[in-house]
């Protein structure tokens, strides 16, 4: 897996001129040799405007996204992640399964050592919803810094 030759490998996205998938299934994430291959460390994703849509009423919901990985062998290239996320925003879906989903999907392709997503849902009909999912216990020695997303207070 750690040749580069790998199809895996190979970005499609890196230093090319890409178009917005036209669905989170039809979006290709890459993945790229882990750089720090046998040091336990943790990368940080936020999308702040992450959007998708409410699968009843069509209607936009907007939240933070925090995704936290301890890399194996690979780490997932920016641009493609960024490409992926934003295939959300012409799709219908729960915000259980928006989270869930974006985190089953790089934890299957990637398989990092350990995977979080904290998906932090605006309010819609005056109830934030937060959604939270891991891959298992996170692995000893793992600096675990809070995903620094304050709850939803309103005006208040």
């Amino acid at each position: 897996m750690s040749d580069s030759s790998h199809p895996r490998l190979a970005p499609k996205h890196l230093g090319q001129s890409s178009e917005l998938p036209a669905s989170p299934e039809a979006a290709t994430l890459d993945y790229v040799p882990n750089p720090r291959l046998g040091d336990l460390y943790l990368v940080r994703f936020a999308a702040p405007e992450f959007t998708s849509l409410c699968p009843v009423t069509g209607q936009p919901d907007f939240a933070h996204l925090v995704i936290d990985y301890a890399p194996g062998e690979t780490i997932v290239e920016s641009k493609s992640l960024k490409l992926f996320l934003s295939s959300f925003r012409n799709h219908a879906g729960f915000h259980e399964d928006c989270t869930v989903g974006i985190g089953r999907r790089l934890f299957d392709e990637m398989r990092p050592q350990w995977l979080r997503i904290g998906g932090y849902w605006y309010p819609r009909g005056g109830i934030p919803i937060d959604v939270f999912w891991q891959s298992g216990p996170p692995p000893a020695g793992l600096w675990l810094p809070d995903q620094g997303v304050a709850p939803y207070r309103g005006r208040g």
